[in-house]
């Protein structure tokens, strides 16, 4: 097809001379500081290809040294011994920030991964209100009693914070995501050593300038820039951390688990997804075509909540292709910076190679490619680009069916029978979102309890709410961020036995 058939935006690398080069350190124990070795990398424009960030390389000793501060920090409580509500007053006052601060956290989230200008603003405003709603859990920390285990006997049950985490975030949510793990174990009364990807550190440096600037004692919050290898290698070893939260790959996950087993650490882990959406016969297929579209394309695929994988009754995929097909060729998708964009660039020239190879995979076995399938080079911009695409007649067994592209790639595949649909969802290895289209509310309630999901949309698609846990079950992943749980992922569990009056004997 030509890609005439397509929304373009082509781009002005001029728009990119608004943003100066920034120079990324360490956050260590209240202070900036550069590597001991040095060393620096470089971040590039995914979309332009021009230099956006100079960034401290780290490595065991920047590791050791945060480990260190946050160990200190909180076995001396100046945080964990602090009032929950003063706790809050900063979160909240971080909140407020950030709410300063979003055009400008926005510009960089955009130029480092290559997304939409006006999605990454949207995302900043979310964060904004995941803390002020981490606040609110700061104020209401709360156990449990037992009065009913005898005359001399009373029983509690204390919450109190882990201790020391370390949050290691991806590139695809860099600011939104260190949003739904720093802000709930702040909260708890942790401390917390947070490592950014690599390719996206901009925006998490940012917010280390807004925590020193609502007043965050030293060594509550640190941030170490470089590599998995070796900085998260240590942060996941490391005997003075207490817990693990990571977002990113399944296979990284596995490899985290691993090693924390030594050690025995909490792991909470969101990791990818496979996400089915199921329409019957009876869905209103345009309000299904649009949230397929968004749900595909949003954040270029890029997303663990990716819509990626369509399940539609064999009576209406043909009209439902051809409405898909015929809104995705309305997507504008091109230049990150011009607020009409909806599908930036992709964000690297690897992970671009690895979307392509699964379209084309898909295609040598037999599925039929309806749109786009292919990378693009847009006027003006210097970077990586693939075209929205759909693939349909996919069969169960094919590689694009069952693993996560990652990209803005449509699967489709079709079933005859509640039974059939149920089997293709639960099919899968992952196990993190799934939606179901139907204006039957008893097809929607059965599909709900009977999909292995961790969230479940009705006639809906990646809506999302602070007060509402996320996260995935089977290789999607192991706990719960947002809503209460994202504070009780923080927190430990003690169980306090008083014998109260006078004190019988035990034994003799």
């Amino acid at each position: 097809m030509s890609t005439h058939d397509l929304t373009l935006i082509a781009g002005s690398a001029a728009t990119n001379n608004e943003a100066q080069v920034l120079s990324l350190r360490h956050l260590i124990d209240g202070e900036w500081v550069s590597s001991a070795s040095g060393e620096t990398f470089e971040r590039r424009s995914p979309s332009t290809g021009q230099l956006v960030s100079s960034v401290a390389k780290g490595g065991m000793a920047e590791a050791e040294q945060a480990i260190a501060a946050a160990r200190r920090a909180f076995d001396d409580g100046r945080w964990s011994d602090i009032p929950g509500a003063d706790r809050a007053k900063f979160l909240n006052k971080v909140a407020d920030l950030i709410d300063e601060n979003r055009a400008r956290i926005a510009l960089y989230e955009t130029l480092e991964s290559g997304k939409p200008i006006a999605q990454a603003e949207a995302e900043i405003q979310g964060a904004a209100d995941i803390w002020r709603y981490a606040a609110t859990l700061a104020w209401n920390i709360r156990g449990d009693s037992q009065n009913a285990l005898g005359p001399d006997m009373l029983g509690m049950v204390l919450k109190e914070p882990i201790g020391v985490v370390s949050l290691i975030t991806p590139w695809n949510f860099p600011f939104l995501i260190i949003s739904q793990k720093l802000p709930f174990a702040l909260a708890a009364g942790c401390t917390a050593v947070v490592k950014p990807s690599e390719m996206t550190s901009a925006t998490t440096v940012i917010l280390g300038e807004l925590l020193v600037e609502a007043g965050l004692p030293a060594g509550v919050a640190n941030i170490v820039l470089g590599y998995g290898d070796p900085i998260g290698a240590m942060m996941t070893t490391h005997p003075d951390v207490d817990m693990v939260s990571f977002t990113g790959s399944t296979a990284v996950g596995k490899a985290i688990v691993a090693a924390t087993a030594k050690t025995l650490k909490k792991v909470s882990l969101e990791l990818g997804g496979k996400n089915p959406q199921v329409i019957f016969p009876d869905a209103d297929l345009d309000q299904a075509a649009d949230a397929i579209v968004f749900g595909v394309y949003f954040n270029a695929g890029e997303c663990c909540n990716s819509g990626s994988r369509i399940i539609v009754h064999e009576d209406v995929a043909d009209a439902l292709n051809d409405k898909v097909v015929a809104l995705s060729r309305k997507v504008p998708f091109g230049d990150p910076l011009n607020r009409e964009t909806k599908v930036g660039a992709i964000i690297s020239p690897e992970h671009q190679s690895k979307i392509d190879g699964y379209v084309k995979g898909a295609a040598r076995e037999g599925a039929e490619v309806l749109l786009g399938g292919a990378a693009i080079e847009l006027d003006g911009l210097d970077g990586q680009f693939y075209q929205p695409t759909v693939v349909a007649s996919v069969t169960p067994e094919m590689a694009i069916a069952n693993e996560e592209v990652f990209g803005p790639v449509l699967s489709v595949l079709t079933f005859k029978t509640f039974e059939e649909a149920i089997a293709l969802v639960n099919g899968a290895s992952y196990g993190l979102s799934a939606g179901v289209w139907s204006e039957n509310v008893h097809t929607c309630l059965e599909f709900a309890r009977k999909a292995q999901a961790g969230t479940v949309w009705t006639n809906t698609w990646m809506d999302g709410f602070p007060e509402l846990p996320f996260g995935g079950v089977k290789e999607s992943g192991l706990g719960r961020e947002l809503g209460h749980n994202g504070i009780d992922e923080f927190l430990e569990t003690k169980t306090v036995q008083m014998r109260i009056g006078k004190t019988r004997q035990m034994w003799v």
